[in-house]
This record gives C-alpha cells, sequence and structure tokens, in this order.
C-alpha cells in the first residue's frame, strides 16, 4: 500500500462513560489465552480528570512493559490506558501470530486509544516506544486533538541498514516468506521477559518500517498536527535507526512545527533499546524513568 494512504478518521467519544465502555468492549475482544498480564491496562480515578496518558508498547512486547511506570503517572494524578496490539499478549511465547500484524491494525489501535482518550482526560498525551514509537509518530503527524506525542526510541528504521535502503530492505522483506528470528540468538526462547514473544516475525516487523516509512512520508509534505512533540532516543541503541529518525525530526522542522523537542540518553549509559520494561536484564529505570517523567511532565 502506498504510505499517502494512512489517513485519520477522528470520532471521538463525548463522555467518561463512553469511554470506559469503549475499553470495556476491547477487553472483552481480548482471546482466552492472552496472558493475565497482557490484557489491556486501565488506571482510573473514576471520572474524566484533566490529563490521561496512553501508553502504547513494543512490537512483541505487551502493556506489561508499561504497568509500572503507568503507575507511577497514575500517582501524578493521570487516567492511564495501556492498550494490547493484535497478536500480542498470549501465553505460548512462540506464538506464530504476530507474522500476522498489519500496519492497518496498528493504525486502527492509535485512532481508537485517541478516540478513547477524550472520556478520561482533557489534555492527552501519547507515549510509545519503539514500534509504539512509530505509532505515537503517525498519531502526532496526523491528529490535532493529540496535546503531546511522546516517542521514545521509535523504529523508523533499522540500526543495521542504511536510511537510504529502508525501503528496500521493507519491500523486500514482505516480498520474500516470512520467517522468525531470534531477538538474541545465544538464549533464544529464554530471553526474559516472560511476558513478551523471544523471536520477531520479519513480515511483522517490515509491517513497523512500512508505518513509519508513512510517517516519513507524510512528514516531508506536511506540518504535525499535534500541539507538542518529544523526541527521545538513546545513543547507545544497536536496534533502531536513530538517522531515520533524524531525519523525520527534520523534516517536522522544515515543515514548522515549533513545540517540537528531542533528548537522547548518552551512551555511557549503556541502556538497551527497551529502556522501559523492568524485566529486561540491566534496566536502568531508576535513570531512564525520572528522566521521563521529568520530561513529559514538565
Amino acid at each position: 500500500m502506498n504510505p499517502k494512504t494512512f489517513s485519520s478518521h477522528p470520532s471521538p467519544v463525548s463522555s467518561y462513560a463512553e469511554a470506559v465502555a469503549r475499553i470495556e468492549a476491547l477487553q472483552a475482544k481480548d482471546p482466552p489465552d492472552i496472558r493475565s498480564v497482557c490484557r489491556p491496562q486501565f488506571m482510573t480515578h473514576g471520572i474524566k480528570v484533566e490529563k490521561t496518558i496512553i501508553f502504547l508498547h513494543g512490537y512483541t512486547n505487551c502493556p506489561e512493559q508499561f504497568r509500572t511506570l503507568g503507575e507511577i503517572f497514575y500517582n501524578l494524578g493521570y487516567n492511564v490506558f495501556i492498550p494490547c496490539f493484535p497478536h500480542h499478549g498470549l501465553k505460548d511465547r512462540l506464538s506464530p501470530h504476530h507474522a500476522r500484524m498489519t500496519a492497518e491494525e496498528l493504525v486502527a489501535v492509535v485512532e481508537e486509544v485517541m478516540d478513547i482518550a477524550h472520556g478520561l482526560g482533557s489534555q492527552i498525551t501519547l507515549v510509545g516506544l519503539s514500534c509504539g514509537g512509530v505509532m505515537t509518530g503517525w498519531a502526532a503527524q496526523h491528529r490535532a486533538d493529540l496535546n503531546e506525542a511522546v516517542l521514545i526510541s521509535p523504529a523508523f528504521g533499522l540500526h543495521v541498514i542504511p536510511s537510504p535502503l529502508t525501503s528496500f530492505v521493507r519491500f523486500l522483506a514482505l516480498l520474500l516468506p516470512n520467517s522468525f528470528r531470534w531477538w538474541d540468538a545465544k538464549v533464544k526462547a529464554d530471553l526474559p521477559p516472560e511476558h513478551a514473544y523471544p523471536w520477531f516475525s520479519t513480515h511483522g516487523l517490515a509491517q513497523v518500517l512500512r508505518l513509519g516509512q508513512a510517517v516519513l512520508s507524510a512528514a516531508r509534505r506536511s506540518k504535525p498536527a499535534a500541539q507538542s512533540i518529544l523526541v527521545v532516543t538513546n545513543a547507545n541503541d544497536a536496534s533502531v535507526s536513530n538517522r531515520v529518525t533524524a531525519e523525520v525530526v527534520s523534516h517536522w522542522r522544515r515543515q514548522g512545527a515549533e513545540q517540537l523537542h528531542t533528548y537522547e540518553f548518552a551512551a555511557e549509559l549503556k541502556l538497551s533499546h527497551d529502556l522501559i520494561d523492568p524485566g529486561q536484564a540491566d534496566q536502568r529505570t531508576d535513570i531512564v524513568y525520572p528522566k521521563l517523567v521529568e520530561l513529559i511532565t514538565t
């Protein structure tokens, strides 16, 4: 599909009760074999509040990735919602279902949670990591009702692929038969955390790149719609391409984005790509969480 076809069709809810009903409807669609911690997580103060924050997890992870950070924002007075992506969060860690994931499904998730957010808070913050960062970038480009978009290590491109070849690699990956690759070939299926898949689908990853290319293409043509954008990168990231992320930011600036800010965690911190999930080995949430809270709330 041509990247230009990813258009937005907002249909925001009109009340807190409607937002809750929509969340309950999403939870009712959970497959029977989903992990309990991977069900859509809703932390609510029982009414519509001033601020709501939506977290979008990474490819092959699930809402549990953001639960601890979500609790911090809940305690700051936010209503918090963490959806689960299609084909994610199943009890079978070697489930092949995420190979079916499409960019269209990811866009549908963003549209749904943005519409729901209107009933949860007067000001909407959308935060995404990696694949979720690309989804947040799409919302930043297309949703004028988004007060704050926070892209964390967005997967607009891959670290091992030169920026000009991203489109070709994405095309080739979708053209060839799907295959599964271990995130860590040394530990394979034993890779923590338990709630995340230890492998990825080449077709699934290509769909993330496909959406990323759509955002990049749109950024070249028009000013982003979100009122404020924060892009957070990790200089030690060996998974995603900070170069392609910089391209997106550069295009947004040229198109006239005013409230556009960036922050990079230093390489010497030796943070992993997933700098959010407490279940990751060698995690440094003691450094990452306070900085993210500071960046998002000030």
